[in-house]
Order: C-alpha cells, then structure tokens, then sequence
C-alpha cells in the first residue's frame, strides 16, 4: 500500500526545481559560452591559417618573378671571381 507524504512530495519538487535551476545556470553559464569560444578560436585559426597560405602564396609568385635576375647576377660574380692562388713571398 503506498502511502501518500506531501512533504516528501513537496520536497521532491523543491528538489528537482532546484536541480533544473542549477543545469539551466551550468548550461548558459559554463556550456554554452566555451562552445561558443571553441568556434570562435576555431574560425580565427582558420583565417589566421589561411592568411599564412596566401602570403606564401605571395611570396612565391613575387620570388619567382624575380629569381631570375638574381641568380644570374650572382652567378655572373661568381663567374668573374676565378680562382684562388696562394701567394708567396718572392726574396
């Protein structure tokens, strides 16, 4: 036979609106601004990302533009340099 306590039965329901309150604050106080942080430093390293990608991109197509002259400069110097020929003292 189950007896029937409104004071267990109110305290129950206390109980669980306050255990609904605490989720509710935990949820919107705690879950869902580090979800929302997550995406936020997710979206930044993506950009940040994808800024390094088009700067290597940049600097690519700038140093293959002008590569040419300088190699062939610095191959010319080293073209006109020769040989080194150790020195010795005549008496």
């Amino acid at each position: 036979m189950v007896t029937f306590n409104p004071d267990m039965d109110m305290l129950k329901f206390i109980f669980y609106i306050l255990l609904g309150y605490v989720l509710y604050r935990f949820i919107t106080g705690f879950v869902i601004p580090v979800f929302k942080a997550g995406k936020q430093i997710k979206k930044q390293f993506n950009q940040m990302q994808q800024h390094m990608h088009d700067q290597m991109q940049q600097q690519n197509t700038h140093t293959s533009n002008h590569s040419s002259p300088a190699n062939s400069q610095k191959s010319a110097y080293k073209a006109d340099e020769g040989e080194y020929i150790d020195f010795e003292e005549v008496k």
